[in-house]
């Protein structure tokens, strides 16, 4: 198990080198998918390997395929679970183990156009860590575990704004938008 002073070892260095150079934090995230497999389809290219996503059988999938809805879900665990544990390490609970599940839903009607007022997203998304740790770490504790893991999760942070989707032809360079994205 990390304790707290090994964690704030391994981060030292890139913390200090942040503190000195603001500019060198801004880390770019890329992921890639194609058209290469038949369907109504885009495999992207995972850690774990290629992942085929398609329709959800609520939008007329057969449910062969992954639903980009779950992948964001299980990004959104991954990331709420690593930051989680990250801040108990850093607050010295001593957590022995825990289950992380992030549940949402969405409304086919508005991915299918059926109903233009419905909302397009995945919705009403909750993020539970349940935690096995000793009788020692009190309410406030876990409290405040939430709160800073809310605070310092990544993939959940990004859900509070909507992504600038472009479309372009290959072989074209796209003009730079200058304006922020809309939505709600």
């Amino acid at each position: 198990m990390t304790t707290p002073a090994q964690l704030k070892a391994q981060q030292a260095a890139v913390k200090q080198r942040y503190r000195d150079d603001p500019a060198a934090a801004v880390t770019a995230l890329r992921a890639v998918g194609s058209f290469a497999d038949p369907g109504i389809t885009c495999t992207v290219r995972t850690f774990a390997g290629p992942v085929r996503a398609g329709l959800h059988p609520a939008t007329g999938g057969d449910g062969s395929d992954a639903c980009s809805g779950d992948m964001l879900l299980e990004a959104l665990a991954a990331c709420a679970g690593v930051t989680c544990r990250s801040v108990a390490t850093a607050m010295a609970l001593p957590i022995t183990g825990a289950e992380v599940e992030a549940t949402g839903s969405f409304d086919a009607t508005g991915t299918l156009g059926i109903d233009r007022s419905a909302d397009v997203g995945v919705s009403t998304i909750t993020v539970t860590i349940t935690v096995t740790t000793s009788s020692d770490v009190d309410a406030a504790a876990l409290t405040k575990l939430a709160e800073l893991t809310e605070r310092y999760c990544v993939v959940g942070r990004s859900l509070l704004h909507p992504p600038v989707i472009r479309v372009v032809r290959a072989g074209v360079v796209a003009p730079t938008s200058t304006t922020a994205p809309t939505g709600t």
